[in-house]
C-alpha cells in the first residue's frame, strides 16, 4: 500500500522563508570567507608560508560553489551542505590545538551556520516549487 503525500505548506507560509533562508545562507557563506581570509591574513602562524597560497588553497572548494549560491540555486546549495562539512572537521581539528582553539570554534560555528541555513534554504525551495506546481495535497 503506498503511503500518502504529505500535505505541503502554503505559498504564504513558504515564500518569506525561501527569502530568508538564502538571505541568510548567502551571510553565512560570505562569512565563513571572510572568517578564514581574516584569520591566515591577520593571525595565522604559518611558520614562513606565504598567507596567500594557504588561503587560496583553503578557498578554492568555497569559490567552486560561489556561482551557485550567489544564483541561488537549491542543487548549488545542496553541494555547499556537502563541502561545508570539511571546514566543520578542520574546525574542530584547530579547536583541540590551544594555539588556534577560538579560531577552531569560531570556523565550527560559521560553518554549522552555513549547512544549516542552506540546507533550511534547500528545503523550503523545492517545497515552494512542488507547491508553484501544483503537487501540493490539499
Amino acid at each position: 500500500m503506498a503511503r500518502k503525500p504529505k500535505a505541503l505548506p502554503a505559498l504564504e507560509w513558504l515564500a518569506p522563508r525561501v527569502r530568508w533562508g538564502r538571505i541568510a545562507a548567502l551571510l553565512c557563506f560570505f562569512g565563513l570567507i571572510a572568517l578564514l581570509c581574516i584569520y591566515y591574513l591577520s593571525f595565522a602562524d604559518l611558520h614562513g608560508a606565504r598567507p596567500w597560497v594557504i588561503l587560496s588553497i583553503e578557498l578554492v572548494p568555497l569559490l567552486l560553489l560561489s556561482p551557485g549560491m550567489i544564483l541561488g540555486s537549491a542543487r548549488g546549495h545542496s553541494w555547499t551542505c556537502f563541502v561545508v562539512n570539511l571546514y566543520f572537521i578542520k574546525g574542530a581539528l584547530a579547536a583541540y590545538d590551544p594555539s588556534r582553539s577560538l579560531f577552531g570554534v569560531l570556523e565550527m560555528l560559521a560553518s554549522l551556520a552555513v549547512f544549516t541555513s542552506a540546507l533550511l534554504y534547500v528545503r523550503w525551495r523545492y517545497q515552494y516549487n512542488r507547491q508553484l506546481a501544483g503537487e501540493g495535497v490539499v
